[in-house]
């Protein structure tokens, strides 16, 4: 975190002063005395109120008690505008041109459903906030934005228990997709394209919600200086291409690909760099080729975009050790085996909730 520096102002300079000899008077001269005339009078007091004036106002200056820092001098309370009317009241508009765009170092969209509710309770009872305030601190200390991220349902008791949810603890991004699973790959652009709109970010983090996470530590991974601007950071894998329809991963477009998958980081969690969110952004919907598997899918449009493959396993560590970003039950699971549970276990873990923040080292 940058530390701010404030100028002293320069001291006023000293006045100088200089006399000349005075002619000594005659003897037996009456000496007449003189008399200061008004105007001089009054205006060496103005002067010296003005001065006066001047000093106080210094003093004052000096002694006001100065805000905390925030991030890369970025409006925190700016990133808590209304995205829950902006998102629940009209559609997002990609040709509308960008917002004022609170600056960050990364923004974190955590993609939830309409049955995610005890998982979203689990995170806001350990290491996600569950207040706005919190947030806020958490955005303060990492320079990291964090948001649920959902689409939209037409059963109107969804939309209204999840209105009630947002108006509690106002941690939503809401965007224009109807909410399924099949879904996955559009609602995960168009979460980019969401996040890209309303956030200047230098890396944007989709998650999921079954997996926990250690905020302070991704914030060191992002903070890390690189050297090529469009990076595409997760535990990046291979395997072979499942065609088969019964299966679970089946690729219906898998005779595109061939008998195994290209490089490509795994679902829970992964990170890109603001270049290539931009791309993203202002890319067509129906010019970007969509496969069943978001993973998959993303790893694709990474191929096309030429950009720097960052593998780091500690985005998905199976157990917390000191170095763990993400924790979650690879490979038994995408994810948190039952999350809302393993969630709590982990949070009461020393290990996992309590251990120090450690400086990345490369590994």
């Amino acid at each position: 975190m940058p530390l701010f520096s404030h100028r002293h102002s320069s001291p006023l300079p000293t006045a100088t002063y200089s006399s000349k000899l005075l002619k000594p008077l005659k003897p037996n001269s009456a000496s007449v005395p003189t008399r200061t005339p008004v105007p001089i009078i009054v205006f060496s007091l103005i002067s010296l109120l003005i001065g006066l004036a001047g000093t106080i106002f210094a003093v004052a200056a000096i002694r006001r008690s100065r805000p905390l820092p925030v991030f890369r001098c970025g409006k925190s309370d700016d990133t808590f505008r209304a995205f829950y009317s902006i998102s629940s009241s009209r559609k997002l508009d990609h040709n509308a041109g960008l917002l004022e765009r609170p600056k960050l170092l990364g923004f974190v969209g955590i993609l939830t459903g309409f049955r995610g509710a005890d998982r979203r309770a689990a995170m806001r009872s350990t290491w996600f906030p569950s207040d706005p305030d919190g947030l806020l601190r958490l955005e303060q200390a990492t320079g990291l934005a964090f948001r649920f991220v959902i689409g939209r349902s037409k059963d109107s008791k969804k939309m209204a228990e999840l209105q009630k949810e947002i108006d509690q603890y106002r941690d939503f991004l809401v965007i224009d997709i109807k909410d399924e699973y099949v879904s996955l790959p559009w609602k995960t652009l168009e979460f980019f394209k969401a996040a890209f709109q309303h956030f200047e970010a230098d890396y944007y983090v989709k998650a999921d919600d079954n997996i926990y996470l250690r905020p302070d530590r991704l914030a060191i991974l992002l903070a890390k200086e690189r050297t090529d601007s469009r990076t595409y950071i997760g535990c990046m894998k291979k395997g072979p291409v499942i065609t088969d329809p019964k299966m679970k991963w089946y690729e219906k477009s898998g005779h595109l690909i061939g008998n195994e998958y290209y490089l490509h980081a795994y679902g829970p969690i992964y990170v890109l760099s603001a270049e290539v969110v931009a791309s993203l952004a202002t890319a067509r919907n129906d010019s970007l080729r969509m496969f069943n598997n978001e993973d998959v899918t993303i790893g694709s449009w990474m191929l096309a975009m030429n950009v720097h493959h960052e593998d780091n396993r500690f985005l998905c560590d199976p157990r917390c050790s000191p170095k763990s970003i993400a924790v979650w039950d690879i490979p038994k699971c995408s994810g948190l085996c039952n999350p809302a549970l393993r969630m709590k276990e982990l949070h009461a873990m020393s290990m996992c909730s309590k251990s120090p923040t450690l400086l990345s080292n490369d590994d």
